[in-house]
């Protein structure tokens, strides 16, 4: 399969620190979405998999894939995969960014706008 991009070449332990800053952020957003009671989203994680459950609106499944360098995302809409690029996580099929995806999957589950951000900003 050929990319829309160059992968990034990262160390394991690189990877490892990447992907883990991506699930806090999006810990860290929800938390801070159930304090303010914007939308109520439950979350569950088990080393580098993250579950999002909206209740009715379904799941998103986050999940890192270490021997691969990857970071996949898992939602209603179907499956999409990820690989580091400049600083960002990038689709493999179209190069879309992680979170642009992330959001637009999270607001059809949740039934309004929602938009995640990528750590660092």
């Amino acid at each position: 399969m050929t990319l829309p991009f160059e992968p990034t070449t990262l160390t394991d332990a690189q990877y490892q620190a990447a992907t883990s800053a991506v699930l806090a952020q999006i810990e860290a957003t929800i938390d801070r979405w159930l304090q303010d009671d914007v939308v109520d989203i439950d979350t569950h994680r088990t080393g580098g998999l993250l579950e999002l459950d909206f209740g009715r609106g379904g799941k998103i499944v986050i999940n890192t894939q270490p021997p691969l360098h990857e970071l996949w995302l898992a939602a209603r809409a179907g499956g999409y995969h990820y690989k580091h690029h400049e600083g960002r996580w990038r689709d493999t099929r179209d190069g879309r960014d992680f979170f642009d995806e992330l959001s637009q999957r999270a607001s059809e589950q949740a039934g309004r706008a929602l938009r995640f951000e990528p750590p660092g900003t």
